[in-house]
């Protein structure tokens, strides 16, 4: 596929990256044909270690995009690293702050804008015990209320092979199995003309977990369960809008 106009230091990003995950990962990917070519859209993924980002960077920028995810704000305060995730277009959000809409308003712009944004619906890693997805928060309902962009699913399963968030041990092994599927744009158009109360929010948020929950079903085997929901989130919509 096509690959997107890069600047230095999105090349250069591309070039610290991409060899070492070509060495540690065995690739088992399909679906970046539904990840349009063009235009704005909206990615959602589901999101089991810290190694997942890299994996679905890798998977979204050789679909010919530019991967542009929102990320908590303590990676954009670490030297160096902080300054580089801002160069290569990266947003930040603030978890828990006045600032937390920031990030929703400037993942809207960038999809008006025509990018590709990644968005992780649960706001952290799952805390699902067996790292199925858990219920996700609202920011990208109203990502998708804000600019009506298509909404394309992504799972990934092997990442956690890399780094278990369980156990906190990483992996670097070579050629670790990692497998990443993205489904067609969903259809949400039964929220079309609605208005975007709490509840309405958190219906289309669960449609959306529960779309990636059973797309990793099929990835991984078994019989999905519920929508896991820790305690922390059993609150209604939070101030954390941004995520």
């Amino acid at each position: 596929m096509g690959q997107p106009k890069l600047g230095f230091w999105r090349r250069f990003a591309v070039a610290v990256v991409k060899p070492p995950m070509l060495v540690l990962t065995r690739r088992d990917w399909s679906g970046q044909e539904h990840i349009p070519a063009s235009g704005g859209a909206i990615l959602v993924a589901n999101h089991i270690s810290h190694a997942d980002p890299v994996v679905c960077a890798h998977y979204v920028y050789d679909a010919g995009r530019w991967p542009q995810f929102l990320g908590k704000s303590s990676l954009f305060e670490i030297p160096v690293l902080g300054w580089l995730l801002r160069k290569v277009r990266q947003i930040p959000v603030y978890r828990g702050t006045v600032d937390a809409a920031k990030a929703l308003q400037a993942a809207v712009q960038a999809v008006r804008a025509g990018d590709a944004v990644i968005i992780y619906p649960e706001g952290t890693t799952t805390r699902e015990p067996d790292l199925w997805p858990m219920r996700g928060k609202t920011g990208v309902a109203r990502l998708v209320y804000e600019t009506g962009a298509p909404v394309i699913p992504i799972v990934m399963w092997g990442p956690e092979r890399i780094f278990d968030p369980r156990t906190h041990k990483l992996r670097l092994r070579p050629r670790t199995p990692v497998t990443v599927v993205a489904d067609p744009p969903l259809d949400l158009s039964a929220w079309t003309g609605t208005e975007p109360t709490t509840a309405v929010l958190h219906e289309m948020t669960d449609e959306i977990m529960l779309h990636l929950r059973d797309m990793l079903a099929k990835i991984r085997g078994g019989t999905p369960p519920d929508l896991w929901t820790p305690a922390a989130l059993r609150r209604a919509d939070s101030p954390d809008r941004g995520e």
